[in-house]
Parts: structure tokens; C-alpha cells; sequence
């Protein structure tokens, strides 16, 4: 068994070895999401809760700590527990609006 019940059974140069690759991709795709942005014709999404959500999520990444992926999760879940009374769309937005009002 390992020294810790949740660690990992990789060393950090395996896994850097394994995936530094894929996620040096994914992060240049949001500099490239996030350029695009910044070059957009119309500038109208400063107050987006979906680009409030993404700020979020890069300043928890920038402090650090355990917990990481439940923590970006729920930023982006819908928090409410009572069900909708009917169907409010047919496609997600990829994050929750909290000015959204249910009913």
C-alpha cells in the first residue's frame, strides 16, 4: 500500500512525463480563447458569468493548494437543488448564472 490512501502511485516526473504535453495544449488554447477575446470587435462580455467564472477558477489555480478539481467544479455547477419546473433550455451555457432567477 501506498504512504497515503489518495496519493498517487505515479512519481511527479512520470506524470509530467505523461501529460505535460496535453496540458501545455490546453493552455495555450485558453490563451488563444482568452486572445480572442481581448481582440473582439465588440467589447461586451466583461460582466459575462461565464468569463467571471473562468477568473475565478485561474485565481484559485494561481494560489495553489489541495482540492483543486471539486473546488473549479463547483464553480461552474449550478448550486440549486430544487428542480426546475420545466425545461429552461435545450443546451448548456458551461457554467452556472447566479442572476439567473428560477422559478
Amino acid at each position: 500500500m501506498y504512504k497515503n490512501e489518495r496519493s498517487c502511485p505515479l512519481t511527479q516526473q512520470q506524470i509530467i512525463a505523461c501529460d505535460f504535453l496535453a496540458i501545455r495544449a490546453r493552455v495555450l488554447d485558453v490563451a488563444a480563447f482568452l486572445d480572442r477575446l481581448e481582440r473582439s470587435v465588440e467589447r461586451n462580455a466583461e460582466g459575462d458569468f461565464r468569463v467571471v467564472t473562468l477568473q475565478q477558477a485561474f485565481q484559485y489555480l494561481a494560489t495553489g493548494g489541495s482540492g483543486r478539481v471539486q473546488t473549479i467544479q463547483m464553480l461552474f455547477s449550478d448550486p440549486t437543488t430544487e428542480p426546475l419546473l420545466q425545461l429552461d433550455q435545450k443546451s448548456a451555457y458551461g457554467a452556472f448564472d447566479p442572476r439567473e432567477v428560477r422559478q
